[in-house]
């Protein structure tokens, strides 16, 4: 049994990360689970969630946006449609997405077609904003 994972991340516009780490925690279809080197193989898909990972005592995050997680052989292999660490999120830009969807939101009625789209937009936001928090700005 290997120590480490080796973890690719991928968006379809750029690798984003290749990288081995002690341990991996993501948010899942059906909720938060986590990965350890060892872990036996499994496939999932991923919705709108922070991604971290840790190495030693270091431990990153990202904001995740909707994709698949699969573990095998100590290899987990990551595609997701965006992803960005803690410290490239715009955190202004963040909490003005937030006040925008919430404000498009009090004008919709839930049974209104727009009403899911902005639903979306604020947990995308909301993420970005939680992990933009985490951010280990120098």
């Amino acid at each position: 049994m290997a120590d480490k994972l080796l973890m690719d991340l991928v968006t379809p516009y750029r690798k984003v990360l290749s990288v081995e780490v002690d341990e991996i925690t993501a948010t899942g279809a059906l909720g938060e689970f986590g990965v350890l080197p060892g872990h036996a193989p499994f496939l999932t898909s991923l919705k709108i969630g922070e991604l971290s990972y840790k190495l030693g005592n270091r431990v990153d995050h990202l904001a995740l946006n909707w994709g698949y997680f699969e573990v095998e052989d100590d290899k987990v292999t990551i595609l997701v449609e965006t992803a960005e660490l803690a410290d490239e999120i715009d955190l202004v830009r963040a909490r003005a997405a937030v006040t925008r969807a919430e404000e498009a939101m009090k004008k919709l009625l839930p049974e209104d077609k727009e009403f899911r789209k902005y639903e979306l937009a604020l947990e995308r936001a909301l993420i970005r904003v939680q992990v933009a928090g985490k951010a280990d700005r120098r």
